[in-house]
């Protein structure tokens, strides 16, 4: 299974990413996390010093090793499809039976930039949704810059994280426009910070035609840890009860069926 997650800054993205992540990890299943979101926090989240990790756009020797040019030159010849089935293994971060692949700040990957870096990062996106086995799961930012249209088609679902508010309805709304843009139908929604029947009778209300996976509550428990070091354990909570419930629908839903 291969899910895109996205949404307006601070709805919980990364939450409910690294939700997603232990439930198939703790079943046995090979989990690739990708941080594509350039304020994204998932190595905090994995608990993780993110001043220690490297982001692939920042590697300059292999960028150019693959690619055969310097990153952040643009107009020359360069290879657009570098190998990159080696790097999953090489290059992620492992912690905790999770590998973690931080893509870092790339110039409109999905959006035509002729540069080394979105080349790269352009394949190694397409690899890992075409050919790996693993279940990987990407933070996207809103914009959903990094997802080319090749990568798109092949998406199983792409989950838009929202919270009760009128700004994140509408971050929704645009991107599942951008996502249609670049070929990428089946769209679902998660409720996050949910407080209430109110709360998710008003996103229910708000977003008809969206496909509903699942609603998470309000939790200070998430709150705090994101105060301290963002890492976070949330054993047989709610919030984990709820995500659990998210997974198994992405798992029986048929994804191209929006009902």
């Amino acid at each position: 299974m291969k899910i895109a997650v996205s949404g307006k800054g601070g709805v919980g993205k990364t939450t409910l990413v690294l939700l997603l992540a232990r439930y198939f990890r703790d079943r046995g299943t090979g989990v690739i996390l990708v941080d594509a979101d350039p304020d994204g926090n998932l190595a905090a989240g994995l608990g993780l010093d993110p001043a220690s990790v490297v982001p692939i756009s920042a590697m300059k020797e292999l960028i150019a090793e693959r690619t055969g040019a310097r990153p952040g030159t643009s107009g020359g010849f360069f290879k657009l499809n570098p190998r990159v089935d080696d790097l999953p293994d090489t290059v992620a971060i492992k912690k905790d039976g999770i590998r973690l692949l931080v893509m870092g700040t790339v110039r409109r990957g999905g959006g035509g930039c002729i540069c080394p870096e979105s080349a790269l990062a352009k394949a190694l996106l397409l690899h890992l949704v075409l050919e790996r086995d693993d279940v990987v799961i990407m933070d996207m930012e809103a914009g959903i810059e990094h997802l080319g249209r090749g990568t798109a088609r092949a998406v199983d679902m792409m989950i838009v994280v929202v919270e009760p508010g009128r700004r994140s309805v509408e971050t929704a709304n645009r991107v599942r426009a951008l996502a249609a843009d670049i070929g990428l139908t089946k769209i679902a929604v998660v409720g996050n910070k949910v407080r209430d029947e109110g709360d998710e009778k008003f996103l229910r209300e708000a977003m008809p035609g969206f496909v509903f996976l699942g609603f998470i509550p309000f939790s200070e428990a998430v709150i705090q840890a994101d105060i301290g070091d963002g890492g976070f354990s949330l054993a047989d909570s709610p919030v984990t009860a709820a995500a659990d419930e998210i997974a198994k629908r992405l798992i029986e839903i048929d994804p191209g069926t929006q009902t």
